[in-house]
């Protein structure tokens, strides 16, 4: 009796995981709750496995018959429809808000406006040419795993740095976006477990260089934003997903670069 309720609990944790940061239907049944939104937190990966999954599948399906440029436009537009631009939308107030704005109060304000600026805008473009680019470079039959672990993996950032920082608050007027906060420590376990797993469909070469990379990444990243405005927001976690995600694919051929140069 107690494993069913558990059951029912964790999938209502999920559901609303699924419900904020994708656009696929749930259950009516799965509600709201605070509680629920911060537990969440331990599935932002396994959001990852069903966005990259999905990406995957229409890279794989598309590739049959078009060519794999067109394949991987396919790919990208259908996981952004899936999360409704989320993480996309986050990185564009991100750039306009720590790229135009002075202090706390501006930054957080300039984020809150709806409308994109120039910052955004070359940040967005420059974001899809970079994964454009580098899938273009890898081999066909590596490219729908690459893409399962750049959204597995690249989540895995945005689980730590909830549980290392602290979430900055309304009083400076920040956009309301729902975000999950810190909560039980094995949520950030489970979080490790499940994102970290799809590193080995790569060759295990790869596995130490994609995590110094996200490593520099996310030490970097979290030391600038606590410069700027002493915490994080919902923006600067999309932020933080897309230019981890940009990251895996980048360290992914300088793995191979690397293994190339060391075995000749």
């Amino acid at each position: 009796m107690d494993f069913e309720i558990n059951m029912r609990k964790e999938l209502k944790i999920f559901f609303t995981a699924l419900m904020f940061y994708t656009r696929f239907p749930v259950p009516k049944s799965t509600g709201f709750s605070n509680e629920n939104l911060n537990r969440a937190t331990k599935y932002f990966p396994l959001i990852g496995y069903i966005v990259g999954g999905l990406g995957a599948l229409v890279f794989f399906a598309a590739n049959q018959f078009l060519s794999v440029q067109i394949s991987i436009i396919a790919s990208l537009c259908l996981m952004i429809l899936a999360t409704g631009a989320f993480h996309e939308d986050a990185l564009a107030d991100f750039c306009d808000g720590f790229g135009g704005g002075y202090g706390v109060e501006n930054i957080l304000k300039i984020m809150k406006d709806s409308h994109i600026g120039t910052y955004g805008t070359v940040g967005l473009i420059l974001l899809l040419f970079s994964k454009f680019a580098l899938l273009t470079e890898v081999d066909v039959k590596t490219i729908p795993i690459l893409i399962i672990v750049g959204h597995v993996v690249s989540r895995v950032n945005t689980v730590i740095l909830i549980f290392s920082s602290s979430y900055v608050r309304d009083s400076y007027g920040s956009k309301s976006k729902p975000v999950g906060e810190k909560h039980k420590n094995v949520d950030l376990v489970v979080a490790l477990f499940i994102g970290l797993v799809p590193l080995f469909l790569l060759p295990l070469y790869c596995i130490p260089v994609i995590l110094l990379v996200l490593s520099a990444i996310f030490l970097y990243f979290r030391y600038y934003i606590h410069k700027k405005i002493g915490g994080y927001t919902g923006d600067v976690l999309g932020a933080l997903q897309q230019f981890s995600e940009v990251g895996i694919y980048v360290s992914f051929f300088l793995a191979q670069y690397l293994y190339a140069f060391i075995s000749s």
